[in-house]
């Protein structure tokens, strides 16, 4: 104790109750803690009691023990949190030793205090929690356990939400937000600039369409808008193929429009557009239909082949072609004649980097140019078709274009700002907050006269109409088991500014064409499947448009801990993170066995000896020698030819390595049932 008495750089004391407790410090390290108890004599406060604290054990000295501390100490600080009456106390006491003048009361973490610490705060490092101040460590900790009970936030969102408690030291404002309160001071992620590229607008009037198709536009516009008008200057309408980048509504789909419509008109062949989902070829085909069905036959191809709504059969010698990528493939493997095909526009064309699709449309773009490409051989008259290929977002365009062969234009205007949020809430929170989101976005008007509307992500239809029926104001789910008439007559309340928010699925996210001001992500799934970066940023770029909007808003509310079916890999908090600070993926084709073999099957159904040839064109690296080896293994091909059991496999895009299961099991007169368990098993392993 004596050698400690000369070495006491800081005397700490700290009210705990009716007594203090004393902390002795050298160099930053304590040396140990006591407790030190005060009585009232005729002389003023003094020592009562002093007992060093080792533990839970307490071990008595004598009072005068704390009086020659105090004096060897450097400095004495007493905690601003100690109560006024005790820190009046504690300073007369040392008054009576003339030790007033060492004394002074320092702002220090509660915590700390209460443990014992000695951890003093300054406005610039402290974090407030409730009335009080706290050192960052001890907020650290305290966000911690505070996450613990909303069933844990890790990694980026944890990351996130450190960062914002320090940067506005309020440790109860976090926890707010983790309650789902609007806080846009915390909420707000980041911001995408509006940028405008200076592209001369090419005027309606000095184009070379179509007599019909040139009244049509020029009643409809003066000029066109910029991507349409780079479009048209880098050769459209003279047939040269060209990939199209650019955002969410800035016009790119009129590209393809009006390329595929004028060669129609001008006896060049029909046109193809061609999208990835039933629902979006549904809608285009309605779309079609609309704008241009007094000019052309449409028809649309979907599975099977008949129109959702109205039961009409595909017609393969129909002007204008809608259809799923599955759809014209299936036409292709089966054999039908589509006649003189003049434009082929691929929308969404980035689905060439999904596992599930994207080796099916990379195979359907190489068959559909064999085969357009051989009727142009064979045909006088007949000069192939013209390639218009459509996306929002790709992340390598350059590289694309070259490998797809054609003319890259890229256009990157964003028309207004979009402000992106982040909040949390669990999902039975979520409502609310979105409840909130769309009456503070309706109650506002832009600068142009509209009040701002709302687009409502979720992740399926029943939710859809879950949370339209509970917004309080006007509100429409919007998805495609609707029939047409329903949709139709929310496109135009929805355009008449009487609904304030429509609540759609992300698998509709690429036909929504809603002015809507502000998007909110009621989930970050698509179905069962997380969104990837690409389809997030393609549904976050339907808030605000310029002649509606002065700014779009984006609000992501994130379930922490969440997933929405067990083969999901992370949480929602972890993806949203992802999502918003990802880079654009690029849009790549990978073969593995399976999807290998399916291509070449299909190829070879097609194309006959020149698979290998349509093989080597495919965006993907094939392994065409190990393809076929397994085809003739299975006998879906005999020589260059599919067998019956060959065409059965490619005409109902079975999983080649689900049908070697099927195939094995029935040669070994296996149950059903075995069948059924040995296809899940081998799932499971994938």
């Amino acid at each position: 104790m004596s050698k400690q008495l000369q070495q006491v750089e800081t005397l700490f004391c700290h009210a705990t109750g009716d007594d203090y407790l004393v902390v002795v410090e050298r160099d930053g390290e304590r040396l140990f803690r006591a407790k030190l108890d005060l009585s009232e004599t005729s002389a003023g406060p003094r020592p009562a009691k002093f007992r060093l604290k080792d533990g839970s054990s307490e071990q008595p000295r004598q009072p005068d023990e704390f009086v020659e501390l105090a004096r060897r100490a450097r400095r004495i600080r007493i905690s601003e949190q100690t109560p006024a009456e005790k820190r009046d106390e504690l300073l007369a006491m040392l008054s009576g030793y003339q030790l007033e003048d060492k004394a002074k009361a320092v702002r220090t973490c509660r915590y700390c205090a209460s443990a014992g610490r000695y951890s003093p705060v300054t406005t610039e490092t402290a974090v407030k929690d409730d009335r009080d101040w706290i050192c960052r460590d001890c907020a650290r900790q305290e966000l911690e356990r505070q996450l613990s009970y909303t069933g844990g936030v890790t990694g980026a969102a944890k990351e996130r939400l450190e960062e914002l408690m320090m940067e506005v030291q309020d440790l109860q404002r976090i926890v707010n937000l983790l309650q789902g309160r609007l806080d846009p001071e915390l909420t707000k992620f980041d911001t995408i600039s509006a940028t405008t590229d200076e592209v001369d607008p090419v005027r309606v009037d000095t184009l070379d369409l179509h007599p019909d198709l040139q009244a049509l536009l020029e009643d409809r516009f003066d000029t066109l808008l910029p991507v349409q008008s780079l479009s048209v200057e880098n050769g459209l309408l003279s047939g040269e193929d060209q990939l199209v980048v650019s955002a969410t509504a800035t016009g790119k789909t009129l590209v393809g429009e009006l390329a595929g419509i004028d060669r129609v008109l001008k006896g060049k062949g029909k046109l193809l557009f061609l999208v990835p989902l039933v629902a979006l070829a549904n809608q285009k085909h309605e779309d079609f239909r609309d704008e241009y069905g007094h000019l052309v036959d449409v028809s649309i191809r979907v599975g099977a082949s008949r129109i959702a709504d109205s039961g009409n059969r595909f017609d393969p010698n129909a002007d204008v072609i809608v259809g799923t990528y599955e759809g014209i493939d299936h036409a292709l493997r089966t054999g039908k004649e589509m006649g003189d095909i003049g434009t082929v526009v691929i929308d969404e064309v980035h689905t060439l980097k999904e596992p599930e699709r994207g080796h099916r449309l990379d195979g359907l773009i190489s068959r559909l140019k064999y085969v357009t490409e051989n009727r142009a051989a064979e045909r006088t008259g007949y000069d192939g078709a013209q390639w218009v290929y459509l996306s929002a977002t790709v992340g390598n365009p350059e590289h694309l274009a070259r490998t797809l062969e054609s003319t890259l234009i890229e256009f990157e205007e964003r028309p207004v700002p979009i402000e992106r949020h982040v909040t949390f809430a669990d999902g039975g929170e979520k409502v609310r907050v979105a409840n909130k989101l769309v009456k503070r976005e309706f109650d506002t008007k832009s600068s142009k006269g509209y009040r701002g509307q709302t687009i409502i992500f979720t992740n399926s239809r029943r939710r859809c109409h879950e949370i339209s029926r509970k917004l309080e104001y006007d509100a429409a789910p919007y998805h495609a088991g609707l029939d047409y008439k329903r949709r139709k007559t929310v496109e135009r309340k929805f355009g008449d500014q009487e609904l304030a928010a429509v609540v759609t699925t992300a698998a509709l996210a690429a036909g929504v064409d809603f002015p809507a001001s502000q998007v909110v992500f009621d989930s970050l799934a698509m179905g069962i499947e997380w969104l990837s970066v690409q389809e997030f940023h393609q549904m976050l770029g339907r808030a605000g448009r310029p002649d509606y909007h002065d700014e779009g808003k984006v609000y992501v509310l994130v379930e922490p801990d969440c997933a929405y079916h067990n083969s999901m890999e992370g949480t929602e908090d972890e993806i949203a993170f992802k999502l918003l600070k990802g880079e654009m993926e690029s849009v790549m084709t990978h073969y593995d066995e399976d999807a290998a073999v399916e291509e070449t099957l299909a190829n070879v159904t097609v194309g006959g000896r020149d698979a290998k040839r349509l093989n080597d064109r495919m965006l993907g690296e094939v392994p065409t020698k190990h393809a076929v080896g397994k085809l003739l293994e299975y006998d879906f091909i005999d020589g260059f030819e599919p067998t019956p059991l060959g065409r059965v496999v490619t005409e109902h895009f079975l999983d080649p390595g689900e049908a070697f299961t099927l195939l094995d099991g029935i040669r070994k007169d296996a149950h059903p049932y075995d069948l059924i368990a040995d296809i899940e098993l081998r799932d499971a392993d994938l």
